[in-house]
Order: C-alpha cells, then sequence, then structure tokens
C-alpha cells in the first residue's frame, strides 16, 4: 500500500472474494456451527485468520478458522482498535455515576495544554463521548514523522501540547457527528491524565472480569497474540502512550469480549451496572443522519426493527466489530488479523450473524 494513503488514512479505525484455500474450525452443532459460514466468508476476503463469537440463548462460543498454520481460540490476541473507545466511555460512566463528574462538564487539561473551544460554548466531556465534539479526527500534528505502519508511536504529551493550539474545530460543539480519534483520545486524559491505560484497567477490565484487555501485552500474551497483515504482509502492532483513550492500542480476546457483551446485556448481573446502562442511552442523534450515539456505542437498526448497538475497530494489522441486541440477549464478535479498510466487509459478516441469530 502506498505510503502517503497509509499516512492519510492513519485514524483509522475502524478484498476481493475468492474462494476459501484455507481451513476453518467450527467443530459440533448448534451454535458454533452457525459460525462456520461467517468463518469461511471472512477468510474468502482476505483475512489470514478469524475468531468469531456469540452469546445467545444464554450460552456463549467462539470458533476460529485459519488460512494456514493456528487456528485462533477465544484466549487468542488480537489488537481490539475502536471498540476500547467503548472502555474509555464505560470509565467515563463510572465518573459520571459517582459524581466525580457531569455528563457536561467542560472539557479541561492541566497547564500548559489549550483546550480547543467553539465560539458558542465549549466541549463538553458529552460531546468528547459522542463524536460531536466538532475536533478534527486527528492531531494537526500527529503525522509529522510518523511511522507509516505504527503511526501513534512517536507521539508524545509534549506533541500533543504543541498540537492543540494548532486545532481549529470543524463545526461547533454539539451540532454533528464527526468521528475523532483525537476527541477519545481527550477524554481518557480528562478522566485520568498520563494513566490512561492503569485507568481502563482497574475501572473497568478488572472488574468486568476482561483480564487479557490491556494495552500492557504481558509475555503469556504475546504467545498467545496473532500476528497482524497489511496487504498479506506482516505488520506491527500500534502503540500509543497518548491517545490510548481512542482504543489505538488496546489488546483483547474473543472470551473477554463475550464477558464485555454478557454484561451489556445484563447490566443488572454486572458490578458496573449503573455506568453500562448510561453508556447504552442516547445521548445525542445527529441532526443530519439521524444516527444515534451512546456513549462510545453507536445505535442502529436491523431488519425487523431491532435496535443494534454496536463499535468496530482497526489497526493497520486488525480488524474488530462486537455488535448486540439487547432485547434478544444476543451479541457477536469478529476479529481478523489483517486490515480492514475502508469497504466493512468484515463488519458486514459480523452484522449479518448477529440479523441471523435474532431473527431465529
Amino acid at each position: 500500500m502506498d505510503r502517503r494513503r497509509l499516512l492519510g488514512t492513519a485514524a483509522g479505525a475502524v478484498a476481493g472474494v475468492t474462494a476459501m484455500s484455507g481451513r476453518a474450525v467450527a467443530a459440533g452443532g448448534g451454535l458454533t456451527a452457525r459460525l462456520r459460514p461467517y468463518l469461511e466468508r471472512a477468510l474468502a476476503a482476505g483475512a489470514p485468520s478469524a475468531v468469531m463469537g456469540a452469546v445467545h440463548g444464554g450460552r456463549r462460543e467462539v470458533a476460529g478458522a485459519a488460512q494456514e498454520g493456528p487456528v485462533p481460540d477465544g484466549r487468542t490476541v488480537f489488537q481490539l482498535g475502536s471498540i476500547g473507545k467503548t472502555l474509555t466511555a464505560t470509565a467515563f460512566a463510572r465518573a459520571v455515576v459517582a459524581g466525580t463528574v457531569r455528563l457536561d462538564t467542560p472539557l479541561a487539561l492541566p497547564p500548559g495544554f489549550t483546550v480547543p473551544r467553539g465560539t458558542t460554548r465549549p466541549i463538553t466531556l458529552r460531546d468528547l463521548a459522542t463524536h460531536s465534539s466538532g475536533l478534527p479526527r486527528l492531531p494537526a500534528n500527529l503525522l509529522a514523522g510518523a511511522d507509516p505502519y505504527d503511526p501513534y508511536a512517536h507521539y508524545t504529551l509534549e506533541d500533543l501540547a504543541a498540537g492543540l493550539p494548532l486545532t481549529a474545530l470543524d463545526r461547533e460543539p454539539g451540532t454533528a457527528y464527526a468521528y475523532s480519534n483525537l476527541g477519545f483520545g481527550l477524554l481518557g486524559q480528562a478522566l485520568a491524565f498520563d494513566g490512561v491505560d492503569a485507568l481502563l484497567r482497574r475501572r473497568v477490565a478488572a472488574p468486568l472480569g476482561l483480564r487479557d484487555t490491556t494495552t500492557v501485552l504481558r509475555p503469556d500474551m504475546a504467545a498467545r497474540k496473532a500476528v497482524g497483515h497489511l496487504a498479506g504482509e506482516p505488520v506491527p502492532d500500534w502503540r500509543d502512550r497518548v491517545l490510548s483513550g481512542a482504543g489505538t492500542s488496546v489488546y483483547s480476546t474473543a472470551d473477554d469480549m463475550l464477558r464485555y457483551l454478557a454484561a451489556h446485556l445484563r447490566p443488572e448481573r454486572s458490578p458496573l451496572r449503573d455506568a453500562i446502562e448510561l453508556t447504552q442511552r442516547t445521548h445525542f442523534t445527529d441532526p443530519g443522519t439521524g444516527l444515534r450515539l451512546g456513549l462510545g456505542w453507536h445505535v442502529g437498526t436491523l431488519s425487523g426493527g431491532r435496535t443494534v448497538t454496536w463499535h468496530n475497530g482497526g489497526t493497520y494489522g486488525f480488524a474488530t466489530c462486537a455488535a448486540f441486541v439487547r432485547g434478544s440477549g444476543t451479541g457477536v464478535v469478529l476479529m481478523v488479523n489483517t486490515y480492514g479498510g475502508e469497504e466493512g466487509a468484515f463488519d458486514a459478516l459480523a452484522f449479518a450473524l448477529l440479523d441471523e441469530l435474532t431473527g431465529s
């Protein structure tokens, strides 16, 4: 892929179809067997390997597939990408429930960090959590000197301080949806300046039992990690020390994501009940498109009018999607170890499986 095009889309985050030449493992019947066709389609769409999981009818199942080599399972580690934004949003919701901040608390950072603001009002934490802040997708100075395959790794707090005065809002806060990694990165910094990674582990992952959902790749996780690919070639994992609240450097597994989805499907059973409920409520509706936003989550509609809550994610080596229909008690996750591009082929598989399961 062209280096300039790579850098120009570095935010990312979130194949032509050929006949499947590898092998898929989805042994057994019932729910597990229903995952197999989607795994085969993920391989056909260019994934070196894929893992899918579902929560349905009170059961959790995971199955994996690979073109060659080891077949991933529920404990295989992938980079999560922007699904990590929902973790940051949950930490924010916990702070709201505890009364330490309000939804409409203005964004504030330590001295030396200029906070952009609109002409009519400041950016609030709710604006950041609903992509309605008016901030651009990326910091103004992120791409200068960036490694095209690891675009956040070089960026420091000093760079952030230098870039914020150069940042102009694209629109007034609270007026329109515009996806922003910068916005979620700043939300993380506002909640726990220079301690975002520890905050996410302590306030979200640990209470929910998400042992492998972290920005710190432990040795045992490294041994279970899938290798990311871009255009068929191995690429490094993304590293991010400043904007990790955007999910740019979070790792997870299908097992952890099913635990996470189960908590969202039955929040009354979760230690984070009130915070999870708060993240799922609609907090902003885009006037132009009608798109609804919870805190971190996007809210849409499946066939038959069923409400789906979802987020996808990606780095240059991985693509992921998590979605659930709370009324049916069903959620799905898909993780592949290749860049998902901009066409949404892998996301479509997750939604198709969810549509099938909730329509049955």
